[in-house]
């Protein structure tokens, strides 16, 4: 459970100083009492519904049930007797902050009945302090009912986020450990065989610099050809490092969404062939971003990528299903709409955006090639 000055949550909906009001209002029924014993009787009834609300957000187990129970009991009590029954407003806040499925269901359910049947015998027996405010009951009534299905769900979907939260970690954790293991095994792969084969050859060389000069500078001729081809490789390695390519993007994406429980359809071939890397850089961090304000503002059910590559440019298009942005500034703070702008624009992209049954996005940038060697110079 949740600690007892959680009582004043962020998100209820309702303003502090209303549940100031409703501490307030049992003493003012109370005091409208002309008898001396009821006025007793009842300031009792609030403090202990007040000292077991307390407990039942610090207590565990079934010890939460019994003061709850109490609550519930004092509740009834406090609406039969002086008409006042804004207790049930704690009650049904309290109820929506279990996390238990089963005992959530069943103290709403209790509360609820019993709420119920409660203002139905008020109206019945035509009390006047209770008739008297009966707008203000009905809409009690109301919150009584959505209150804590509210808050129980509120609390499921933020403990979902958490999760969310944590599986992205672990996911991104995962990547990184496969990414150091794939550049392990591509130094090794690449310097290991060439500095061996570079030393071989170097003592040979020096072995036959007086029986065999000829010989002997051969063998260094085929050294530097080595070291220029190890030399090539790295620079490689080095290029694809600095890079992100669309398709492991897009594959990354793909877990995100799927963590999200959000629906992903891929349209195209992600592995492009007419695409420098400083552009499909760009390209993939754009629709990371793009997904990731999916993920967290849109409440997406679906996410669909296209990719279609043309004569002259190549167009991606991430469409959602979700609300839209809000706001007339569709590139103000908040949202890294204009930080994509301004890195497709540094290599002469564009990037449109369509509100309509949720947001598109066009990212469409030149489809020209550029070699690695004259991109590494870059």
């Amino acid at each position: 459970m949740q600690k007892w000055y959680s009582i004043f949550h962020k998100s209820t909906g309702l303003s502090p100083y209303v549940w100031v009001v409703f501490y307030i209002l049992p003493f003012y029924f109370i005091f409208r009492s002309s008898s001396t014993l009821q006025m007793v009787w009842g300031i009792l009834m609030i403090l202990l519904f007040f000292v077991c609300y307390v407990l039942s957000f610090v207590s565990k187990g079934w010890l939460v049930y019994f003061w709850t129970s109490v609550m519930i009991i004092v509740s009834i009590t406090m609406t039969l007797l002086f008409g006042y029954m804004y207790f049930a407003l704690f009650l049904a806040f309290f109820i929506g902050n279990i996390q238990n499925r089963i005992g959530f269901f069943t103290l709403y359910s209790i509360h609820l009945l019993s709420t119920i049947i409660t203002i139905n015998y008020m109206l019945l027996s035509r009390n006047p302090v209770f008739i008297t405010q009966l707008p203000f009951v009905l809409v009690s009534m109301i919150a009584v009912v959505l209150l804590p299905v509210t808050t129980h769900n509120r609390n499921n979907q933020d403990k979902l986020q958490g999760q969310l939260e944590d599986a992205n970690k672990k996911i991104s954790e995962l990547f990184k450990a496969e990414e150091r293991q794939r550049i392990a095994r591509d130094l090794h792969d690449t310097l290991g065989q060439k500095l061996s084969l570079i030393g071989l050859k170097s003592d040979l060389a020096g072995k036959l610099v007086h029986k065999n000069p000829d010989k002997a500078i051969a063998e260094m001729n085929d050294v530097r050809q080595t070291a220029r081809t190890a030399l090539k490789e790295v620079r490689e390695l080095v290029t694809q490092m600095k890079g992100i390519r669309l398709e492991e993007e897009v594959l990354r994406i793909g877990h995100y969404l799927k963590a999200a429980e959000i629906e992903f359809v891929l349209e195209g071939n992600p592995k492009l062939a007419n695409t420098s890397l400083i552009t499909e850089n760009v390209l993939s961090m754009c629709i990371k971003e793009a997904v990731t304000n999916i993920v967290k503002h849109s409440d997406a059910k679906c996410c669909r990528i296209s990719i279609e590559p043309g004569r002259n440019d190549l167009s991606i298009i991430v469409q959602d299903d979700g609300v839209g942005i809000p706001g007339s500034n569709v590139y103000s703070k908040g949202h890294g709409l204009q930080g994509m702008r301004e890195r497709l624009e540094f290599v002469n992209g564009s990037m449109d955006i369509v509100r309509e049954g949720g947001t598109t996005i066009v990212f469409k940038v030149p489809n020209t090639f550029v070699p690695p060697e004259e991109e590494e110079k870059l």
